[in-house]
């Protein structure tokens, strides 16, 4: 799979801008600040309908513009389609395939798997909890698409039962004497525990499949220096052995029960595929807290590199893109990433410094300037 032609209009810093891409390396050359990382962030976002550096999209149009597009023509297996998107923010995003209109912008998801890089990153060993479970739902959206819908419709049930438990809360704290209506808060509960259950199948599935690429690829990053591990931690108690979904149903429902005075007390939602972590270890000890700067860097590149190896395993090969990437590392580990990433079908290389790109990704060049972007070899 590759992108042979990426088309921006109103997007970020682009008014206007379109690039042909290579099979292959592509390395995108210019300054810090002038829009390299616009445009992988862009075909992130159609990989994922999601910005790996914002929450929201509105900062994703053009300043004075009401929506952007972003187009591309992907490549996989000599076959070509088109695919566009149509960001408005506040809005629900309009979606193309091949020029006909698709029902909903989730619809796009598979179309272009990709896998990025960026310094963002470091946060995946460094940060909140919440970090990780973005990286493992994104992988498991773009692994099998299906999980978008998964994913969402958890994330509503989560938000409308938090509305319920809140506006009990006010109503006490308010001085109200039931503390607001909590009578369908049990069907809250089923739905929690059934679209819970599903998200909880796929994470824990994906976390067994993908533990051995992350040990591996984190040793050819690091050339040996430490044993990386990660395994899944529930806000539940699982039962054992590997439970089905109707025993991770039947386990968030009990969980539900058991923690109900509580989340009635706080007024939120205390347990659930939400409130998970993805433990990451480095020998012994856990990598948060204890990882070298140099360490961690090899970590969350490490859980990417596995992530693209376990798509690649299923059959998938994805677009690989590396984000300011090779600034962060020394020789030896520009040196050992480039021979990890040299064979994929397409790999995209944003720098500042041409010559922190090694030699061995000599493909296509592009210099990127403010708001244009031109190839030189």
């Amino acid at each position: 799979m590759y992108v042979r032609r990426l088309e921006l209009v109103d997007f970020r810093s682009y008014e206007r801008v379109g690039v042909d891409l290579e099979p292959g390396p592509n390395v995108l050359v210019g300054a810090n600040g002038v829009g390299k990382t616009n445009l992988v962030e862009a075909l992130g976002y159609v990989a994922t309908l999601d910005s790996h550096r914002v929450a929201t999209d509105a900062p994703l149009v053009r300043m004075g513009a009401t929506s952007a597009v972003i187009r591309c023509a992907v490549v996989h297996e000599g076959r070509e389609l088109l695919v566009e998107l149509e960001i408005v923010p506040g809005k629900a995003n309009r979606a193309r395939l091949g020029r006909s209109p698709a029902r909903r912008a989730r619809d796009v998801l598979g179309a272009l798997r990709l896998v990025l890089f960026a310094p963002e990153d470091l946060e995946l060993v460094r940060g909140d909890p919440a970090e990780r479970r973005r990286y493992l739902d994104d992988l498991l959206v773009t692994r099998q698409p299906r999980y978008s819908g998964v994913r969402a419709d958890y994330e509503r049930v989560v938000k409308q039962r938090n509305a319920l438990l809140r506006t009990s809360y006010l109503a006490r704290k308010t001085g109200g004497t039931r503390g607001g209506d909590l009578s369908t808060l049990a069907v809250w509960d089923a739905h929690l525990a059934q679209h819970g259950a599903d998200l909880l199948a796929g994470r824990l599935e994906l976390v067994a499949a993908l533990a051995p690429h992350v040990a591996k690829a984190y040793d050819a990053v690091a050339a040996g220096r430490g044993a990386a591990g990660i395994a899944y931690r529930p806000s539940v108690e699982l039962p054992e052995p590997t439970p089905d979904r109707a025993a991770l149903a039947e386990a968030l429902g009990a969980a539900l029960a058991a923690n109900r005075s509580a989340e009635i007390e706080r007024g939120t939602t205390l347990v659930g595929p939400h409130r998970d972590d993805l433990a990451l270890t480095l020998g012994p000890l856990p990598a948060k807290g204890y990882a070298s700067h140099g360490e961690s860097w090899s970590y969350a590149l490490a859980l990417r590199l596995a992530g693209y190896d376990l798509l690649r395993a299923d059959g998938i090969e994805p677009v690989l893109v590396l984000d300011d990437v090779f600034a962060e590392l020394d020789a030896g580990r520009r040196e050992r990433l480039a021979e990890l990433v040299g064979s994929a079908s397409q790999l995209l290389v944003t720098c500042a410094v041409d010559d922190d790109v090694p030699a061995t990704l000599r493909g296509a060049r592009y210099t990127v300037a403010e708001g244009t972007v031109r190839r030189v070899g």
